[in-house]
């Protein structure tokens, strides 16, 4: 079981079209070459790890920044609480209320050897790309591990 953390923040907004209450939320598809043609399952909430020493709230913040270059949203944070993933990871999430340009990200960078086994290393970007997402949609595209994140979040607009 590992003790890796990560905290990230999902975003959305009212549109007030549609059936779904008119809301949207905001993934980001990962970067690099083992997801580049995946689509379903191949979106998530911006999101990355932190140590002890910053509060997952803190680190949701700082990880929005690094992997879409931009500043976190202020306004009230909604906690959507912690999913433990199979690898024993403990993700931390909160839902904030706010609009973004998806034309306006400039994404992290992160190096791996591509391709394998080749002794090169690459760099590729966190995320790829953000996209607004209607919550039926949203489902279909999120890695499967983080659609309770959703589920509550879309919980806490219905109530």
């Amino acid at each position: 079981m590992t003790n890796k953390r990560s905290a990230g923040l999902l975003l959305f907004r009212r549109t007030g079209q549609g059936s779904d209450g008119g809301v949207e939320v905001l993934l980001g598809h990962l970067g690099g070459p083992l997801w580049a043609g995946r689509d379903a399952g191949g979106w998530g909430i911006p999101k990355g790890e932190y140590t002890p020493e910053e509060t997952p709230r803190d680190a949701a913040r700082r990880e929005f920044t690094e992997e879409l270059g931009l500043p976190p949203p202020e306004g009230k944070y909604l906690p959507l609480g912690e999913v433990r993933l199979s690898s024993g990871k403990l993700v931390t999430v909160w839902a904030v209320e706010a609009d973004l340009d998806p034309a306006l990200m400039v994404p992290g960078t992160f190096t791996m050897e591509w391709p394998p086994h080749s002794g090169t290393g690459q760099e590729f970007p966190e995320l790829d790309r953000v996209a607004w997402f209607a919550p039926a949609m949203a489902e279909k595209k999120l890695i499967a591990s983080q659609l309770p994140f959703l589920e509550r979040l879309l919980g806490l607009l219905k109530g």
